[in-house]
């Protein structure tokens, strides 16, 4: 007559234990993200709160070594570089190094002309195909033009990747590799909001200023890439540090250049002239003295250019100074 009592009260047990037995206890839910802890002692996520274990027996993905500067790091570690576009290969291929020395650093005196051998072998297996020796051109390029403009990495990789979309397209067959090159660094300046002008990249390229908007033009329409209108204000500080101005005045001159872009007076005009002559306006206003000449050299730009830009920008200040 009892043995249904107890059958009863294992399948009890038995139905209970899976909601007893939890990995995320029901009161972590009340736990605040800024009272979570980490104990590394113990490898577990605690609750100042409460004392809870949030989470135990966290594994610790970083390295077991430590180091102190960029080339102990360099050297400590066990892994390549990362994935980058810049590289033909993407940076997945091995490189034997040019060195006579092994691992231990013992100096290699019978397998020399072997390492020789191997690393001239490998060297040509990386470039087999047609596109591969394509990419390898035009990289070389691109580092060439990226050094002479001083241009960051995030240029340097979007400029790959749009030349790589343009390859795999065909756009690049029957132009020359430097146009395109410098068409794609343009392209990728333009979509980053980094100011550089098409007289800047003609300067360093091997190609004139025509060819290069050409290119320009055949990504944009080809890879079907929508670029926004280059705002003058993008300018302002790279003329105003070239000449040595302070911040109040890129600070004026982005102000007045607002009120421009408000009375529609931005539209057909070159945005580094209209730059050019927010920042003498804006000199003029603070006391800071720069000749005409002086900006315009540095803007890239004639002093006809910063004179007619400038007598628009006074009538739209002149208005508002009536209103």
């Amino acid at each position: 007559m009892y043995s249904d009592q107890p059958l009863n009260n294992a399948s009890s047990h038995e139905s209970s234990g899976p909601e007893s037995i939890e990995i995320v206890p029901p009161k972590r839910a009340e736990c605040p993200p800024e009272k979570i802890v980490y104990d590394s002692s113990r490898a577990e996520y605690v609750c100042l709160e409460t004392g809870e274990v949030i989470e135990d027996r966290v594994i610790d993905d970083r390295a077991e070594w430590r180091a102190f500067t960029p080339e102990e790091r360099e050297r400590r570690a066990r892994t390549g570089g990362p994935i980058t576009h810049t590289v033909h290969d993407m940076g997945f291929t091995t490189t034997i190094d040019y060195t006579d020395r092994d691992a231990a650093g013992h100096v290699l005196v019978e397998k020399k002309y072997q390492l020789y051998k191997l690393r001239k072998w490998q060297a040509r297996s990386r470039v087999l195909t047609s596109v591969e020796r394509n990419l390898v051109q035009a990289m070389n390029e691109l580092e060439r033009l990226a050094d002479l403009l001083n241009l960051p990495t995030w240029i340097r990789e979007e400029a790959a990747k749009i030349y790589r979309e343009a390859v795999e397209k065909g756009l690049v067959r029957g132009r020359s590799i430097e146009s395109v090159i410098a068409a794609a660094i343009y392209l990728a300046c333009r979509l980053r909001k980094l100011p550089r002008t098409l007289d800047e990249i003609e300067e360093y390229s091997r190609v004139n200023r025509k060819e290069i908007a050409r290119c320009y033009r055949l990504l944009i329409r080809e890879l079907n890439i929508k670029v926004s209108v280059t705002d003058p204000a993008d300018f302002v500080p790279r003329i105003a540090h070239a000449l040595g101005l302070s911040g109040a005045v890129v600070k004026t001159a982005i102000e007045i250049l607002n009120k421009a872009r408000e009375a529609g007076l931005m539209g057909g005009k070159d945005p580094v002239g209209v730059a050019a002559a927010a920042i003498y306006l804006a000199c003029e206003k603070l006391g800071e003295e720069r000749s005409q000449k002086e900006i315009a050299s540095v803007a890239g730009v004639t002093e006809v250019t910063v004179r007619n830009r400038c007598r628009e920008l006074m009538k739209v200040l002149s208005m508002e100074a009536e209103e």
